[in-house]
């Protein structure tokens, strides 16, 4: 504020002509160069009338004035998203694994992980994915009438955490949010987030208690001005069985580039296609 400064500046004056512009006398002037005699005997002190012009100038020139006259704000440090350790992953917290074999939460398709906090439950999810990241709790391993958390990345480059219910194939967001010490990144076309919700909450349709065992529905997909759209996979991955929060395993789930050969029935034909070429034709 430019009136800032210019009062700093009137200060200065003022205080070089003395003390609100009443000057000293000259008997003032040598008693407070000499003290108590006119030979500079003990009691010889330097002038006091400068100090707050100096304090004023020194103000005015140091760096808690902007150049526009506005003070420098003091903002506190900002702890940087601490990275997810997969080192604990089946020791002291669960986590969900879906890509490609020995992926990570830098480099998995999506990640989840769960551990116990007191009466909270501390949730990580990671996916790669410029939008949003998800995590709902079914009975029935399908879409329809689930109670989702998501982290979104917004315009703003924020990522929050949202409340949804699955009404259908539909999310609908719900105002009341069971998030707390909410924590969000996006880094390296990856949306990263964490978050605690409560252990047990008053029993409603749109929120689930966490105590009990559920199926996981796992989501990712894109965002348009924060709000998110249809995800990336048709047909979502879904935990093979119901999760619970007080058992910490480490799970892999195979995306679909790596399930072709996993399934049996592929196994069978490599070993029929196999042994058919070792033994020639007849």
């Amino acid at each position: 504020m430019m009136f800032l400064r210019r009062l700093v500046q009137l200060l200065v004056l003022v205080g070089q002509s003395g003390w609100w512009g009443v000057a000293p006398s000259p008997t003032d002037e040598g008693a407070y160069r000499t003290g108590h005699g006119e030979h500079g005997e003990p009691g010889h002190q330097e002038p006091h009338k400068d100090t707050y012009s100096t304090f004023a100038s020194e103000f005015l020139e140091s760096r808690h004035l902007s150049d526009d006259g506005y003070p420098f704000p003091t903002a506190p440090p900002v702890d940087p998203f601490a990275r997810i350790k997969v080192t604990d992953c089946g020791v002291t917290k669960g986590c969900i694994r879906y890509g490609k074999p020995g992926c990570d939460a830098e480099t998995c398709d999506y990640f989840l992980s769960y551990r116990r906090i007191g009466t909270d439950v501390e949730y990580e999810m990671s996916a790669d994915t410029d939008g949003w990241v998800a995590v709902g709790f079914s009975s029935d391993k399908k879409m329809g009438g689930d109670d989702v958390m998501g982290c979104v990345h917004d315009d703003n480059g924020r990522v929050r955490i949202h409340h949804f219910y699955n009404v259908g194939q539909w999310a609908k967001e719900i105002k009341r949010n069971p998030a707390r010490d909410e924590e969000g990144i996006f880094d390296n076309n990856r949306v990263t987030c964490r978050f605690k919700r409560p252990l047990y909450v008053p029993r409603e349709e749109t929120l689930v208690d966490l105590h009990l065992s559920w199926y996981y529905l796992f989501a990712w997909g894109p965002a348009i001005q924060g709000s998110i759209t249809r995800h990336d996979i048709d047909n979502p991955p879904v935990s093979d069985r119901m999760v619970s929060i007080y058992k910490y395993e480490d799970l892999f789930m195979p995306s679909t580039a790596y399930q072709t050969f996993n399934s049996p029935l592929c196994l069978l034909l490599i070993v029929a296609l196999t042994f058919y070429l070792l033994m020639g034709t007849p």
